[in-house]
């Protein structure tokens, strides 16, 4: 629980050295005036941005960047012992890859070395060290090992750049830091990746997204399908609705129990012709559309009243398919200016040359602002928690290459989203 309800708890802020230490200020005084005790361990980077006597002033403790004072007292492992709770604000790129090398070079790196308490990190950078492979797995370390991550969001950067890289607001940051604390207390680090938090940079937006795999039926109890579960696209809409977003999930055939609890608009369709109405309907209003539902290319010409039975069939049975609408085109012809539209292309290539080539054709053909190739088969992609992914811009630019679960490939993708539409 929070100080504000009864309980002072002692919270540990580190500073790193980026330009958005300057907004750390925030975080410590937010802490204080929520009754905490605040003690501040910044790098010697981060004194080149904000000075020491501030950050005395604020947290009412002494601070100090060096493991040799209070040597008596064990001060390089005695901060973490005694911490609740440790937030990381802002963690540059340096600072999440000397935490996830386990790096003790000073107060901060001991600090997090000796403490059993959550960890929390608001990351700040330009976007291309964001995007950065080096960067994507040390952050897949620290998950892994527990850790909470908060941000980045879309903003403006030092200089001219504007994109993903900015350091969430200080109140934010706070919220989600002591919600890790009154949630969880203590970490277990056996308990499996931590998932990112909130980072409010789709407040405000609304996003439409599709998920699970249409079904085209040829009498009244079957249908031509796929084995969409709609896990990915049911990802996708609670990452948009985390993120500040009013959300409209269309869900094909998907399990009511996997949408249970989700803070958006779900609607229920069957068919591929159900889909395309009810996408045309809400897309007038989104600001994003994310197609990740499989919807039927064809669907059978005739639709029997009555079941069809086999031995009115003989040994075989041969249905007539018609094509159906090309939603995705659909969006992409009729977008208003400033929507984003995100096709996925589900596809059986395994060799990865020719698996973006053919999303570089169809990206081509509908030239979506990003196109999501999604490697599925037998045992990948449809059914499984995983996913694997390469993200295409319609020049055919590859902009981005994950895998792992549908929650970070969420992640993965709407942080391109918030870089768009910024």
């Amino acid at each position: 629980m929070s100080a504000a309800a009864g309980h002072r708890r002692t919270v540990v802020v580190g500073i790193t050295g980026g330009i958005a230490a300057y907004k750390a200020v925030g975080v410590v005084r937010d802490l204080v005036k929520r009754g905490h005790e605040v003690h501040v361990v910044p790098t010697e980077g981060a004194l080149r941005f904000v000075g020491l006597p501030t950050l005395e002033a604020l947290s009412r403790n002494p601070v100090t960047t060096s493991v040799w004072d209070d040597v008596a007292e064990v001060r390089h492992v005695a901060l973490g012992r005694r911490a609740d709770l440790v937030v990381v604000a802002p963690a540059t790129a340096d600072a999440l890859a000397r935490m996830a090398a386990g790096l003790a070079g000073d107060l901060l790196g001991t600090t997090l070395l000796a403490t059993e308490a959550p960890v929390v990190v608001a990351p700040a950078m330009h976007p291309q060290m964001w995007e950065h492979p080096a960067t994507r797995a040390n952050l897949d370390t620290l998950r892994a090992r527990g850790v909470h991550v908060v941000g980045p969001v879309v903003g403006a950067l030092t200089g001219d750049d504007a994109g993903i890289g900015r350091m969430s607001e200080p109140e934010d940051i706070v919220a989600a830091a002591l919600a890790v604390l009154d949630h969880e207390g203590r970490p277990d680090r056996t308990a499996g990746p931590a998932p990112s938090l909130p980072s409010g940079d789709l407040r405000g937006v609304r996003v439409l997204v599709t998920a699970g795999g249409t079904r085209e039926p040829f009498d009244p109890v079957r249908f031509v399908g796929n084995r969409s579960s709609g896990r990915q696209g049911i990802a996708i809409a609670a990452d948009a609705a985390a993120r500040g977003a009013a959300v409209t999930l269309v869900t094909a055939n998907v399990d009511a129990g996997l949408t249970e609890g989700l803070d958006v608009d779900v609607r229920p369709v069957g068919s591929a012709l159900e889909l395309a109405d009810e996408v045309r309907a809400a897309a007038a209003e989104a600001d994003v559309v994310v197609m990740t539902a499989a919807v039927a290319d064809y669907r059978p010409a005739e639709v029997h009243a009555e079941k069809l039975k086999k031995d009115a069939q003989g040994d075989t049975l041969t249905l007539e398919l018609v094509r159906n609408p090309d939603v995705l085109a659909e969006l992409v012809a009729n977008r208003r200016t400033g929507q984003i539209i995100v096709g996925f292309a589900a596809e059986t290539e395994p060799d990865r040359a020719a698996r973006i080539e053919l999303g570089r054709a169809k990206i081509a053909r509908k030239p979506a602002d990003l196109l999501v190739v999604n490697h599925v088969g037998w045992s990948s992609g449809f059914e499984r928690e995983e996913n694997a992914i390469e993200v295409l811009t319609p020049g055919g630019e590859v902009v981005r290459e994950t895998s792992g679960t549908k929650a970070e490939v969420a992640a993965a993708v709407l942080d391109l989203v918030a870089t768009a539409l910024a």
